[in-house]
């Protein structure tokens, strides 16, 4: 679990970040959680963002991101869901 102070890190850190994945009509699918699976091996900290015409809720989105290896869910905010995982090869971000 990530403390207050880590969590407002990540979220200064993600501020400059543009959503790498979107979410719409069809939810959240198996391919979509296996790539952003893969994308915070790479990157440790991204942006999911959720569609207009996406039928889930944003926070059940979140919650089951959250469940999945081990990934945290920094913050939702609007129709956007922050996300980190410490990388295991390419560790890049120290919290504090």
């Amino acid at each position: 679990m990530l403390t207050g102070k880590q969590k407002r890190f990540l979220r200064s850190e993600a501020h400059h970040l543009q959503p790498l994945f979107q979410i719409g009509k069809s939810g959240l699918t198996e391919a979509i959680l296996a790539q952003i699976d893969e994308a915070l091996e790479a990157r440790e900290l991204l942006k999911v963002s959720i569609l207009q015409n996406c039928e889930e809720d944003k926070t059940e989105i979140a919650e089951r991101i959250g469940a999945f290896k081990g990934i945290e869910v920094v913050q939702v905010i609007g129709n956007t869901i922050v996300l980190y995982r410490e990388s295991k090869e390419k560790k890049r971000i120290e919290l504090p």
